[in-house]
């Protein structure tokens, strides 16, 4: 029996690489995004759907980069296309440290709870049911290269999102993964992954999925 999970994140699970300045963004091959890197792990017997947009949010219209980015509004029609799902792997919270949202730690954790009830509704799972969740807490950010002013005061405010978002994972029965604990985001831009990151939380969610499944 082949499983699906879907992977619902923003650039750094499109895979956008660090952004040494404006202009110079780019995209990393598709066998250095984590999702394939998962994907690979895990073999034949899982279909692995990445679907990562640039500057997503857990729930903010976004009135700079434009309503789409909000992950709450599109998120029904992307589990509705893909369904059955048997596992929804969120990876979502550090867009909405943009000191344009005036979002705590606490306030985006229950964003995503809210998500949760919202996938838990969806009946995309299996037989018309509820899709499996996993919580994936993204790493602190760094004020630092290209993006540091659009992330003012980011720094501080994404200290607590792990924490957070485990409680969030823990009170309504969820995996969890705390990227921070794996990896760091890169110097060059303070948000986005290297290939070596992106490899390593394969890696690591690959193992999460398969004890998921147990």
């Amino acid at each position: 029996m082949t499983r699906t999970i879907l992977c619902y994140g923003d650039s750094n699970t499109h895979g956008t690489g660090p952004i040494p300045a404006w202009g110079q963004g780019f995209r990393l091959d598709r066998a250095d995004r984590w999702p394939n890197v998962m994907a690979s792990a895990l073999g034949a017997d899982y279909e692995v759907i990445a679907e990562g947009h640039g500057g997503r949010t857990v729930c903010h219209d976004d009135p700079v980069e434009g309503p789409h980015r909000n992950g709450m509004t599109i998120l029904p029609a992307i589990l509705e296309s893909h369904k059955p799902l048997d596992l929804v792997i969120v990876k979502l919270g550090t867009n909405d440290l943009k000191p344009r949202f005036a979002m705590n730690a606490a306030d985006i954790a229950l964003s995503l709870e809210r998500m949760v009830r919202l996938i838990r509704q969806s009946e995309c799972g299996p037989n018309n049911g509820a899709p499996q969740i996993l919580l994936v807490a993204p790493p602190k950010v760094q004020e630092v290269g290209p993006l540091a002013e659009i992330f003012e005061g980011s720094a501080a405010r994404s200290q607590g999102l792990g924490v957070a978002i485990r409680v969030v994972a823990e009170r309504n029965g969820l995996g969890f993964v705390d990227a921070d604990d794996h990896i760091a985001v890169s110097p060059v831009d303070g948000i986005h992954y290297d290939a070596k990151a992106h490899h390593i939380l394969g890696a690591v969610l690959a193992k999460a999925v398969q004890r998921h499944f147990g």
